[in-house]
């Protein structure tokens, strides 16, 4: 029997985004699995909730009872479904699947029944502060051979809305008419919804006249117009023929998504934000959106999404996991395994891999040609040099960009 000798938690930031890595080492010599439990604005109590309670928990306990352990995690500590405690027992969880795989001598793959395609299509992200600088992003896109592209305008790059500069514009819209504050108002970032949605508008609409139906296209609202300005948006955009529409609405607002489905034909994607099934059960249940696509950390790991993605089979509705920045290689690899298992299997969002990001994380999963490939190593094979890791530090600054502000001065919810 392979028990669990011990569970430390590295963090680096390769990339400048904060991540954590769970190893959870057994009695096994040389045996260990890895684990992503990455809550980039919120890192200190996911270590903490690791190490400080979920260790003590699980030390001497046998690493292949997965199921038993996810639920003892889940449980013991009375309170449950939590962001924190999600992505601490996703880490764990992610781990001890990897050491399943190493123990079989199969990719995590082989264990959820095997491969229904060989690769998993991605998207990555185009942006531009004019038309033209989009189109040349989009171009460049479509030349790595991407079938997918998600469309933003006017947003500028993560440095620039992290400081609230790009023309005082947060996420999205290009600085077409000036923000008009209240005397008084607080610097940082602001958010016009009239601006947003009229400059997202005239960017597809240039990009669809531009590139034809060569590209299917995405765009992430993030939850920031109210629920009315959201539907309206959503059959604006009806005439782009979206492959989907993501966070058009908030969790705070998913009782809406009911009316949205009603109102138009353009496809719905939601869940970066769930880490209750209550969330996204009745959407899918009840056909109100397209596509789940939730952070598998915020879940708690891969024994959760694999059943997520199983429900939404049975009502029609396809997985499209959030890949962003800040998942760890780890965790991308696991949106990867899990993806080539699916039949209902959408598209996979990607945040491409440093040369830096390769070398702390060596065993990356391959782009190519607009396609995520497996290394078809035992586990997740993909490993997490120490050492290396340690050359980048995380940041535990105040987190900026989830400031932002409304023209009248309040704040928005990211």
């Amino acid at each position: 029997m392979i028990t669990i000798r011990d569970i430390r938690v590295i963090l680096t930031a390769p990339m400048g985004r904060n991540l954590l890595v769970a190893r959870v080492d057994t009695s096994e010599p040389e045996l260990y699995g890895l684990g992503c439990g990455t809550f980039t604005q919120r890192y200190l109590p996911v270590r903490s909730a690791i190490v400080d309670y979920l260790r003590p928990l699980l030390l001497g306990r046998e690493a292949a009872r997965i199921e038993e352990l996810w639920r003892l995690m889940m449980v013991n500590s009375y309170w449950r479904h939590g962001p924190v405690l999600n992505n601490a027992v996703s880490a764990i969880d992610m781990a001890l699947w990897d050491i399943k795989g190493k123990v079989a001598g199969l990719p995590i793959y082989e264990l959820f029944g095997g491969k229904m395609r060989e690769a998993a299509a991605v998207y990555q992200h185009a942006d531009g502060r004019s038309l033209d600088e989009l189109t040349e992003h989009v171009r460049a896109q479509l030349d790595q051979g991407m079938s997918h592209v998600r469309i933003r305008f006017g947003g500028g790059s993560a440095e620039t809305r992290n400081s609230g500069e790009a023309g005082g514009m947060a996420y999205g819209g290009a600085a077409e008419r000036p923000i008009h504050k209240p005397d008084g108002a607080l610097d940082g970032a602001y958010f016009d919804p009239v601006q947003y949605t009229r400059s997202t508008i005239t960017a597809f609409d240039h990009v669809r006249s531009t590139f034809g139906d060569q590209v299917e296209l995405l765009h992430d609202v993030h939850g920031r117009l109210a629920p009315a300005e959201a539907i309206a948006f959503a059959r604006e955009m009806e005439r782009f023929r979206l492959f989907f529409l993501e966070d058009a609405l908030p969790p705070e607002d998913i009782g809406w998504y009911e009316r949205m489905r009603g109102a138009t034909t353009t496809p719905q994607a939601v869940g970066e934000l769930f880490n209750n099934p209550n969330e996204w059960l009745p959407l899918v249940s009840n056909r109100w959106i397209d596509f789940i696509r939730m952070h598998i950390s915020q879940l708690g790991g891969l024994t959760p999404a694999r059943k997520a993605a199983t429900v939404a089979e049975a009502f029609g509705v396809r997985a499209a996991w959030h890949g962003p920045g800040d998942l760890s290689p780890v965790g991308h690899m696991a949106n990867l395994h899990l993806n080539l298992t699916l039949p209902n299997f959408g598209v996979q969002e990607l945040q491409p891999f440093t040369d830096t990001t390769r070398e702390v994380f060596p065993g990356c999963p391959e782009f190519r040609d607009g396609y995520l490939y497996p290394n078809n190593a035992p586990g997740f094979g993909v490993d997490l040099d120490e050492k290396l890791a340690e050359r980048f530090p995380c940041d535990p600054a105040v987190v900026q960009w989830t400031q932002a502000r409304y023209p009248d001065g309040g704040l928005s919810r990211p």
